[in-house]
């Protein structure tokens, strides 16, 4: 199995901590993303149509999109389970993991940032202030579903999910931008008890191959 993967990419970020999770062993193919080698003809046409990190390889078969992968992983690797398979838990996990993936993310990615300064001039601060008011938003949400399930120890019961996948991701990259993210006591909670664990440490952008300041 090979992961194409960029070291500071929260989606990358999420499938090496279910693939961790699961104990998945995997070759890193490091996609540079800041030169835009995700755009690169040759990986689009054979690896990534969307033009987009990560995507999983296994044989003849290659996947993007975090969500597809980890759904996929469930299915072959279905040990620890991310999303689980009784209705309402299933629900709520997807439930939260979309707030993240669908509502923080696709807004504060990279490609929307440089379009930001690139094609309508946004300043620096101008940026900043776009990404924290998104981040604000989605944390607001975030904090209110935990507290709606009155989460112990991770976002939705005594082990990790989907849910937790996602959020540690997004907190990590919140941090890396200076978000004030005081207010989201038990978000927090959950991302230093991932902090902790040999999974979700090992996926950290820290730790990859293609990791730089």
């Amino acid at each position: 199995m090979r992961l194409h993967s960029f070291f500071n990419s929260s989606t990358s970020y999420r499938v090496r901590i279910a693939l961790a999770l699961k104990g998945v062993a995997y070759d890193t193919l490091p996609v540079n993303i800041r030169t835009g080698e995700h755009r690169a003809a040759d990986y689009v046409a054979q690896v990534n149509p969307s033009a987009a990190v990560p995507a999983l390889v296994e044989g003849d078969f290659t996947l993007g999109q975090s969500l597809a992968i980890i759904d996929y992983l469930d299915s072959v690797h279905p040990e620890p389970r991310l999303i689980p398979l009784d209705a309402l838990s299933r629900a709520r996990v997807l439930e939260f993991a979309s707030l993240i993936a669908c509502d923080i993310h696709p807004v504060n990615n990279l490609r929307v940032l440089r379009y930001l300064e690139t094609e309508l001039g946004a300043t620096p601060q101008q940026k900043s202030a776009w990404y924290r008011h998104w981040v604000a938003q989605g944390m607001d949400s975030a904090e209110r579903l935990l507290a709606r399930a009155d989460s112990r120890l991770w976002c939705f019961g005594p082990q990790p999910t989907l849910a937790d996948v996602c959020l540690v991701p997004q907190i990590a990259n919140a941090l890396r931008m200076d978000c004030d993210l005081s207010a989201y006591a038990r978000c927090m909670a959950v991302y230093r008890l991932a902090e902790d664990h040999p999974a979700f440490a090992a996926a950290a952008p820290s730790r990859q191959p293609d990791y730089v300041i």
